[in-house]
């Protein structure tokens, strides 16, 4: 039978702590213990009861200051896995949970896909320690992440040459940005206008990017006529 991963929310805001358990139900293999609001419900929860596997905790804690639960948590729990869920965007922020060893790191809002991806990522993480006694660099690799498809991504000298027939590097980079920005998506018709090109020229470089994995492609139905097919940031 296949394991069900404990969750423990830790996030003082009841509305976005509800749509985490929402969340969290809806990802096959968890379900969640318990919601603590503050540092002191969550550290009398994890004296009172076995440790989850994982703790979703928000950097905005109302009776600490700073990062000092999480190194708490760091510091007495260390078997449990952490994964930030915060508005916190401050580097020097996120460049310390990271050397805590954090897990993941996810920005308010949350998207349920990104939400998804970091749990069957733990999931995969626990999976593959469990089956194994020692690894080998490749296996090691899968679990720290650098894969070959990571690598395979990573820029190279010669990347423009790398780039298809009717694929310009600044129009390219240009779309990028724009994608970025743009929270809700864009249509082939739409970029062509904000570039000035043509709706083909646009869907272009957009599939481009899809086969890259740097863009999503969704169908978003309207009231009227055929579906859209709308172009986000993975």
């Amino acid at each position: 039978m296949k394991r069900c991963y404990q969750v423990l929310i830790v996030e003082d805001d009841f509305r976005v702590a509800d749509i985490t358990r929402q969340y969290v139900e809806h990802v096959e293999g968890f379900e969640v213990l318990s919601t603590c609001k503050t540092a002191t419900e969550t550290l009398a929860f994890l004296d009172n009861h076995p440790p989850p596997d994982l703790i979703l905790l928000d950097v905005y804690i109302p009776d600490v200051e700073g990062l000092d639960l999480y190194w708490t948590l760091r510091k007495n729990h260390r078997e449990i896995e952490i994964i930030m869920i915060t508005a916190a965007k401050e580097v020097v922020t996120i460049e310390e949970v990271i050397r805590g060893g954090t897990f993941d790191y996810i920005v308010k809002p949350v998207e349920f896909s990104r939400f998804e991806q970091a749990l069957k990522r733990f999931t995969t993480h626990r999976e593959l320690l469990a089956s194994k006694v020692e690894m080998d660099q490749g296996e090691i690799d899968q679990l720290t992440g650098l894969n070959s498809k990571l690598v395979d991504k990573l820029p190279t000298p010669m990347d423009a040459e790398l780039l298809p027939k009717g694929i310009d590097r600044i129009t390219l980079n240009k779309i990028k940005s724009i994608i970025v920005e743009q929270d809700q998506g864009v249509t082939a018709i739409e970029l062509g206008k904000m570039i000035g090109a043509s709706r083909s020229t646009a869907r272009r470089y957009l599939e481009f990017l899809v086969s890259t994995e740097e863009v999503l492609a969704e169908l978003k139905y309207g009231d009227v006529g055929r579906p859209e097919r709308r172009y986000r940031r993975s």
